[in-house]
């Protein structure tokens, strides 16, 4: 009898051990599972990013007479935020320009399909984000962006790409569309866009849009 009990201590002894063994296997694989998928979001927020964006100082709609562009401001709070860098598209053929005559060369381009030169270039396939911003005329981005979207059309297959825009009252306009048909391939979002008039007080508008992607 005795033996009897000192085999029913002995096996739940046992039993209570492996028990013991199999939670700690348990917690350590779940460990082991979140720091992987920790690390893979790590990965993903450390990607290269870049801000691609056209903005035009000087006599701007609703803005007056300005030193920097509207455009310009938000890809540097996007810059400062997400620590992006970023390739401003130049071309000094809208510099000086009042604004009337401005908006009325900008759709004489548009109409005509033309693509102004721009200085200096860049090599979007080292980045994995690209955020894409101008102002909105005549219903899309200016035309020298898309001098430079035609150039570099093959270079974001796979990447993420970002819309943003300011603007007067067109919001996006056609410029998520354009983004799309202009990098085919490219996983281009919803997109972004503000008042040119906001964007010196707002930047809590531009902090909250880009808390939303995960900065």
């Amino acid at each position: 009898m005795a033996n009897y009990l000192k085999l029913i201590l002995a096996s739940a002894f046992c039993m209570l051990v492996t028990t013991a063994c199999g939670g700690n296997s348990k917690k350590e694989a779940g460990e082991n599972e979140e720091t992987k998928t920790n690390e893979t979001t790590a990965m993903a927020k450390d990607g290269k990013a870049l801000v691609v964006f056209f903005s035009h100082a000087g006599d701007n709609y609703s803005v007056g007479n300005i030193e920097v562009g509207n455009t310009k401001i938000v890809a540097d709070y996007i810059s400062e935020i997400t620590g992006a860098e970023q390739f401003e598209i130049v071309t000094h053929k809208y510099d000086g320009m009042a604004y009337t005559p401005l908006i009325n060369l900008a759709k004489e381009e548009a109409n005509k399909g033309e693509l102004p030169e721009y200085e200096g270039d860049i090599d979007l396939t080292k980045y994995d984000t690209v955020f894409i911003g101008g102002p909105v005329w005549w219903g899309t981005y200016p035309q020298v962006m898309f001098t430079f979207f035609k150039k570099h059309g093959g270079d974001l297959k796979g990447k993420t790409v970002i819309p943003f825009t300011t603007h007067e009252g067109s919001g996006l306009a056609n410029c998520v569309e354009d983004v799309k048909e202009a990098f085919p391939g490219a996983n281009v979002q919803k997109g972004f866009s503000i008042y040119g008039h906001e964007v010196r007080t707002e930047k809590a508008k531009v902090e909250k849009w880009l808390k939303g992607l995960g900065y």
